[in-house]
């Protein structure tokens, strides 16, 4: 249970929790489907979502973990997507989320969704803290690359 903690456990428990409730609320509490416009742009978020979060998953290989502490044996990815943005992991749960919550037009589902943001947000600043103590390029790396969005944020 330690090493599970001292690796970021927390914050991937924290997460699943988070994720299954976008998931089991869309499913309970999904709107009347009369929302064309919703789910569209709800298919558009799952979408890219799935291509963010498969082209992450690509770049990391073999390092690819749902845990915020990087292994001592990982290299820092700075080509691919890491090119554009420093953590697609967290785009693509983000985007797939309220992706999810559109397509079943579930206001609850949404909420989770959206709670999804600062928490990743919040996870992925304490995951770059540890970057930055095993990589002394991070950095630099953090000054060209943007957190989630390119070119914003």
């Amino acid at each position: 249970m330690a090493a599970f903690l001292q690796r970021g456990g927390a914050w991937v428990l924290g997460q699943t929790i988070l994720i299954l409730a976008v998931i089991v609320l869309a499913l309970r509490f999904r709107g009347d489907g009369h929302g064309l416009a919703m789910f569209v742009l709800g298919a558009v978020l799952l979408g890219v979502g799935a291509i963010v979060g498969l082209s992450g998953a690509i770049g990391l290989g073999r390092g690819f973990t749902p845990f915020p502490k990087p292994s001592p044996d990982m290299r820092l990815v700075q080509n691919g997507i890491y090119a554009v943005i420093r953590h697609p992991l967290y785009t693509s749960v983000m985007a797939a989320a309220l992706g999810w919550a559109l397509v079943w037009q579930s206001w609850p589902a949404l909420l989770a969704g959206l709670a999804l943001m600062p928490f990743l947000n919040l996870k992925s600043r304490r995951e770059e803290r540890w970057l930055r103590e095993q990589f002394p390029e991070y950095p630099e790396y953090a000054k060209r690359v943007r957190r989630f969005i390119p070119w914003v944020y």
